[in-house]
């Protein structure tokens, strides 16, 4: 069967016209309710089934969230992955409506107690009758009539075009896949699973335990069928072989979305069903013995080494709040209420956690980790810290060369001077290391100094003495541009300057105050300018960056530009995550410039000092390999490069 999805039919539910605020509609109305119920009629929450229905609501999202999680773990999941494909944004946006399911089935069950449905109204709160008589009507009619139906829109190819294809779209699976339906999917799942509700109620055993039970147990055979991590073990089969028939399995589900699998594995809980009709793929059991056996794990040529920034980017992370991760960083004033949630994971992270995987990009002939440091950026400047975070740098470096990575690349604070020389102190440590190690700033100075207008003439630059700010100035100074350098420590000036060729050194020029650059228009921040600061640049001003966090935008008169950053090549592929606040296909110039490393094979570590030099060669190499700068204007490092056989009319500044 085709897998486009693309003649489906209602893909969304009705309710997405509200967009964001669809649960605000829809649920914020019923929580009103129940709380009008309590506070003003006094009415104890304990007997009133509209909360119960909100709160078992409210668990199936903490228990999908909790699949998520689990499954994003990385050395949990890496040996025993069914399908060792990696997923996408385009999955991602596809199943943003994952949660339809949830809230047309709070709607059903609000139906059925407000409009008297026999046996449904005035409910206990337990009846373990009931609870029986559910599971025994789910076993039955139920799962019987799903078999039957799944079964049928496989066989029609205009059923399965306009109804089903659209789940089948998936073919990496994860925990909420098992929600991605269309809304006629839905409407049609909602009304089978009424069955054992009605059933139950009309034999006068209902209870609102009963949809506690009901729907945590569905969300449960969905997530298992979809998670795509094999957890169940083969001697569970060996020791009670009648389980087949009834324990449905990761892989028995996966077999089902894999290739040419579709006419196959059609039941939704029970095996039984399968066998029976003749349609249990025989290979089952043995792929789950072959996956359970665990995979060779793919060595990474490249990784590249983060820290974890603000409390809330936590939640960014890939095992963090589903869908967040493949949505750039923003400050969002409702992530404030996670706080008992995200202060918890920073203590854990701080007192038990190692680096751990994040996330991957896959490109043509090599593979890429992105490995976490656990630690926040707020950490990296407590003293009594920082012998710890270094070694656990230290151990995540020691542990990439042991796997035969190629490249790891120090991002962000990892490679501050004040904690380890910028790196350096590694290879002191670590001699013998067959691995490169690399800081990717030599890229990032190309990026900072690409986007500068061909025409400039003077900057401003802070953070001037800084590894990037030294290389930027050298690099400007030697190419005709006078540069402005703002720091309070004329000695660090003093070596820079001597590092500069002398015929260059007058453009070089040392200033201590903002309002020493009020009439020039060129920016580059190197370092946080307040408010205050800023109101000395000049209307116009492009304000260039490579600092984190970004500078505020207060200025309306004045522009600002990107983050230091690069665009993916085209061949990448495999990433459903952004890097912090980056778009998506965009990562960190540091980043890239490790991949960089790694594509071309260079033997040497990228330590230390950036080599000015060699910054024409690596962003050619870039360019080369099908990297682009996100901010397309400026042009002034591939001017030079282009003029470079008339290196006299550079100097002079004529542009």
């Amino acid at each position: 069967m085709g897998k486009s999805g693309a003649d489906a039919l209602m893909v969304t539910g009705p309710w997405e016209i509200f967009g964001a605020y669809k649960h605000v509609v829809l649920i914020f109305p019923m929580m009103l309710k129940v709380a009008h119920s309590n506070v003003i009629l006094g009415e104890d929450l304990h007997g009133n089934t509209l909360f119960h229905l909100l709160l078992a609501s409210a668990l199936r999202y903490l228990h999908i969230q909790l699949w998520m999680t689990t499954t994003r773990f990385h050395g949990l999941i890496k040996k025993h992955k069914v399908q060792k494909e990696c997923r996408s944004f385009e999955q991602k946006d596809k199943e943003v409506h994952w949660d339809n399911a949830i809230i047309l089935q709070l709607l059903m069950a609000v139906c059925m107690i407000s409009s008297h449905t026999p046996g449904l109204s005035k409910l206990p709160l337990w009846n373990g009758k009931g609870i029986i008589c559910l599971f025994l009507l789910h076993a039955g009619p139920t799962e019987y009539i799903y078999y039957w139906c799944h079964r049928m829109l496989h066989e029609s190819g205009t059923w399965y075009k306009s109804i089903h294809s659209l789940h089948h779209t998936t073919s990496v699976p994860e925990p909420t896949s098992g929600f991605f339906l269309t809304f006629v999917e839905h409407m049609a799942f909602t009304a089978l699973v009424s069955i054992p509700f009605l059933g139950a109620g009309f034999l006068g055993v209902a209870s609102v335990g009963m949809f506690y039970c009901y729907w945590l147990f569905l969300d449960v055979v969905s997530a298992v069928g979809h998670c795509n991590w094999e957890f169940v073990p083969n001697w569970i089969f060996k020791m009670f072989p009648p389980l087949k028939y009834l324990l449905l399995t990761p892989t028995y589900h996966s077999l089902h979305h894999k290739g040419l699998e579709h006419n196959s594995n059609y039941a939704l809980s029970i095996p039984l069903y399968d066998y029976l009709g003749g349609t249990f793929n025989t290979t089952t059991y043995h792929e789950h013995s072959l996956v359970r056996q665990g995979r060779q794990e793919m060595v990474p040529h490249h990784v590249f080494l983060v820290h974890e920034v603000g409390l809330d980017s936590v939640l960014h992370l890939n095992m963090g709040l589903v869908g967040f991760h493949s949505i750039p960083f923003r400050h969002r004033w409702y992530v404030t209420l996670f706080m008992p949630i995200t202060v918890p994971i920073m203590l854990a992270m701080w007192a038990f956690a190692t680096p751990f995987h994040a996330c991957e990009i896959l490109f043509d002939d090599f593979w890429s980790e992105t490995w976490v440091v656990p630690r926040f950026g707020f950490q990296y400047f407590i003293g009594i810290g920082r012998d710890n975070i270094n070694k656990l740098i230290e151990d995540a470096i020691v542990e990439a060369d042991k796997m035969g990575t190629r490249v790891l690349t120090l991002g962000a604070l990892n490679k501050m001077e004040e904690l380890n020389e910028g790196g350096l102190l590694f290879l002191k440590r670590q001699p013998n290391l067959q691995m490169r190690l690399c800081h990717g700033n030599t890229l990032t100075a190309g990026v900072i100094l690409n986007g500068l207008p061909i025409e400039v003439e003077e900057i401003f630059l802070t953070g001037a003495t800084s590894k990037l700010g030294r290389a930027v100035s050298i690099y400007l100074a030697t190419h005709g541009v006078r540069v402005l350098m703002l720091t309070t420590s004329a000695s660090r000036v003093e070596v820079i300057v001597k590092e500069c060729p002398e015929e260059y050194r007058h453009n070089l020029v040392h200033v201590t105050t903002y309002q020493d650059a009020q009439h020039c228009k060129t920016w580059v921040l190197g370092k946080g300018a307040s408010p205050k600061d800023q109101r000395w640049a000049p209307p116009g001003t492009k304000m260039h960056q490579f600092v984190v966090p970004m500078v505020s935008e207060v200025r309306k008169d004045c522009t600002y530009g990107h983050l230091a950053a690069m665009r993916l090549p085209k061949e990448a592929k495999g990433s459903d995550s952004c890097e912090h606040a980056l778009d998506r296909g965009v990562v960190h110039a540091c980043h890239a410039g490790g991949l960089l490393h790694t594509m071309k094979g260079w033997t040497h570590h990228e330590m230390g000092p950036i080599p000015v030099d060699r910054v024409e060669t690596v962003w050619k190499a870039a360019m080369e390999h099908g990297f682009r700068p996100v901010d397309a204007e400026g042009g002034f490092l591939d001017w030079n490069i282009s003029h470079a056989q008339n290196p006299q009319k550079l100097v002079a500044g004529v542009h």
